[in-house]
């Protein structure tokens, strides 16, 4: 069984050391999906939202969510992040957009929860912004695609 390394061996929470890991570069990308009804796609779309711009909204918040992420997530080591980048992918047939967030560091610890964090606060500011238009939006398939560096290496997601 896994040894559960934000538990010390009294039981009690703890932040895990990383003072004695060597820095490398590293790097990971997640992503996460929202689907809604055809209203609320072509409003975001054809800029129409009038909350304002909501894909340009998403990408800001997902690169803040990311820098934000050891303030919300408590067991996360602050780190210096030194590139945070989002990309939207639209799927018209299905009324549904894709966030793919990149969070970079070099550092003794990963970026995974960054690039993950990035991707949820990302889709979240879209269902915010259009939920006057659908209440009925679903945001899934956060996950994990890809991560670099560090002892455990490189972890690619097979399709």
């Amino acid at each position: 069984m896994p040894i559960l390394t934000h538990l010390d061996d009294k039981n009690r929470p703890q932040m895990v050391d990383v003072s004695a890991k060597t820095e490398t570069n590293r790097a990971a990308i997640a992503s996460g999906e929202i689907a809604m009804s055809r209203e609320a796609f072509d409003a975001i779309v054809n800029a129409r939202v009038k909350k304002g711009p909501v894909l340009q909204t998403a990408i800001i918040a997902a690169i803040m969510g990311a820098k934000k992420t050891s303030e919300i997530i408590p067991m996360c080591h602050p780190i210096n992040l030194t590139n945070v980048s989002c990309d939207v992918e639209e799927f018209a047939d299905r009324a549904a957009f894709r966030l793919v967030v990149t969070a970079k560091t070099r550092g003794a610890t990963g970026v995974e929860m960054e690039a993950l964090s990035g991707a949820a606060i990302g889709l979240l500011t879209i269902y915010d912004m259009v939920k006057a238009i659908d209440k009925t939006m679903t945001i899934g398939e956060i996950r994990l695609e890809k991560k670099d560096g560090g002892k455990s290496g490189l972890f690619e997601r097979k399709a």
